[in-house]
């Protein structure tokens, strides 16, 4: 049996158990921990367990607890092992950032340092949610529910264990709760979890080549549409739009107000602007570049012309004096083929070599 070594500033649970309570899972900044009163404003910690799953509970007895000490808490029943990831005034911040209402949430008691023999205990517990969660998803089969075991997370002492599942519609799950009592003979709680969710508890990498945010640092999602995607110019490609979870990528809400304030410096799509040579329609815009692109075909792009946005209100505000510039004066014309000059498509142009200069 492997040993672990304990610490009050630190302890190791080994590779397996610190894949499952890795520190690096939605981290905290704690930019008030070298202020010496910062741990004596509150009594409160926030302790992170597997995955994404976290708590708050209270320091009473006043252990020296710091980031990355694993401790044994309350919970119901029996205990659970967990990591504190946060420490001082920023817990207090971070129940009213999650809107954690104190008169509904129990707030438990932390009741020690964990030991070599709570950390092997939670240790042989985890070792047991594979196989729980395989014989699980089973047994919800058998029975014909429609719904899918996502995850199972025992508690430090063995004596319970979560099932998250996914499901699109109401499910009884009375009689299955039964037999997962009888099968694994321990306290069952059922957990309903939606898609970004599970996808947030099983990680994985993005196409950016980054970890998932969900799995990281993200704890509240908030609803993406495809609106966020037309304000940023990006193709609406499901495949590329689609994250690990088949929902849209979270990541299409991050630039969306700097794009909302860009965009209000643009003039309105429903403006023409009319010159001599004859009218002009709204085909595009670039909202952080500040330039606007103009078609003389309302249907399509025609003479594609680009103007910046100061040029473009120039314009409209002529008009509505009843005047009409010569030309639009456009910064730069371009071709037929959206956002592309002539030649800049030509995937063969990498294969043109420079030609070497004779001067010595």
């Amino acid at each position: 049996m492997k040993k672990y070594t304990v610490g009050i500033g630190h302890n190791e649970l080994g590779a397996a158990a610190t894949k499952r309570n890795s520190a690096h899972m939605l981290p905290v900044s704690d930019w008030l921990s070298d202020l010496s009163e910062n741990t004596r404003l509150t009594d409160l910690i926030e302790v992170q367990f597997k995955n994404t799953r976290k708590g708050y509970y209270h320091n009473n007895t006043g252990l020296p607890l710091e980031k990355g000490v694993k401790v044994v808490v309350e919970a119901n029943p029996g205990y659970d092992v967990g990591e504190v990831v946060l420490t001082g005034k920023l817990v207090e911040l971070q129940i009213k950032k999650n809107k954690i209402d104190s008169s509904r949430y129990e707030i438990r008691q932390v009741i020690r340092v964990a030991t070599e023999e709570d950390l092997e205990r939670a240790s042989q517990a985890h070792e047991r949610e594979h196989e729980t969660m395989i014989k699980a998803r089973e047994l919800a089969k058998s029975l014909g529910l429609e719904m899918k075991i996502g995850d199972v997370e025992y508690q430090g002492d063995g004596s319970k264990a979560i099932f998250f599942y996914i499901a699109d519609g109401r499910v009884d799950f009375r009689q299955l709760i039964k037999v997962y009592a009888e099968t694994f003979r321990i306290r069952v709680e059922m957990k309903q979890i939606g898609a970004r969710q599970e996808a947030g508890r099983i990680g994985g990498t993005g196409p950016c080549g980054r970890e998932l945010c969900c799995s990281t640092w993200m704890i509240n999602f908030s609803s993406v549409g495809t609106g966020a995607a037309r304000l940023q110019n990006i193709s609406p490609n499901p495949q590329k739009l689609a994250g690990m979870c088949a929902k849209l990528k979270c990541c299409l809400n991050y630039e969306v107000p700097v794009y909302e304030d860009a965009s209000k410096q643009l003039p309105s799509r429903h403006a023409t602007l009319d010159t001599k040579d004859g009218t002009w329609y709204f085909f595009s815009s670039d909202p952080l570049a500040g330039t606007v692109t103009y078609s003389s075909d309302p249907q399509s792009g025609v003479n594609l012309t680009t103007l910046s946005a100061a040029r473009a209100h120039e314009i409209i505000a002529m008009n509505r004096k009843g005047e009409k510039p010569d030309t639009l004066a456009g910064i730069r014309a371009i071709s037929a083929e959206i956002g592309y000059q002539t030649g800049h498509g030509d995937v063969t142009r990498f294969d043109k070599k420079k030609k070497r200069s004779n001067k010595k």
